[in-house]
């Protein structure tokens, strides 16, 4: 971390365009560089990328829609991961900043884009080895769920057939409350 920050420092305390608008924003609140340059990098999280996605989608090049799709799978598999080590790595020092910066790797328009890397690398080759058993794994949970939903609205008839009897088969619809 400290090689990185020896990189930015000279950045921000050299005079051009950039460390002249963070100097006027500065001289409001007293607040280092180092803060306003996260808040940018926030919003650019929060709106830039969002606007990028509607880009992409709404674009005739399909290859935005690539990265895109890449970006969201390894983003998936990284949230369900942090879901069950959550606990732990939260109290790692800088873990938030790490995984802001994890995700705008991720993210990057670069030729070094994460997603891509992590994609190819690792994401692709265990898929294309498993594939055959996460499709049968696939095909049980459909299965399962379509049994499921079968009996609860078998569940449901045998229990509202009762119900009408008892009411005399008189129809309770719109008409009942809308005279």
């Amino acid at each position: 971390m400290t090689a990185a920050m020896r990189q930015v420092r000279p950045l921000l305390t050299e005079k051009n365009c950039m460390t002249a608008v963070l100097e006027r924003i500065e001289s409001r609140p007293r607040q280092p560089h180092l803060h306003r340059i996260l808040g940018i990098v926030a919003v650019y999280l929060v709106v830039g990328y969002g606007a990028s996605l509607i880009k992409a989608i709404e674009s005739p090049n399909k290859d935005d829609d690539t990265q895109w799709l890449t970006y969201w799978v390894v983003y998936g598999i990284f949230s369900i991961a942090e879901f069950f080590s959550d606990i732990f790595l939260s109290w790692f020092p800088f873990y938030y900043m790490l995984k802001c910066g994890f995700l705008l790797w991720c993210m990057a328009p670069s030729p070094s884009n994460g997603a891509e890397f992590l994609y190819n690398r690792i994401i692709r080759p265990f898929f294309l080895k498993h594939e055959a058993q996460l499709d049968s794994v696939v095909q049980d949970l459909k299965d399962k769920a379509a049994e499921t939903a079968d009996t609860i609205t078998k569940e449901g008839e045998q229990k509202a057939i009762p119900w009408s009897q008892k009411a005399g088969g008189i129809s309770l619809g719109s008409s009942y409350y809308c005279t």
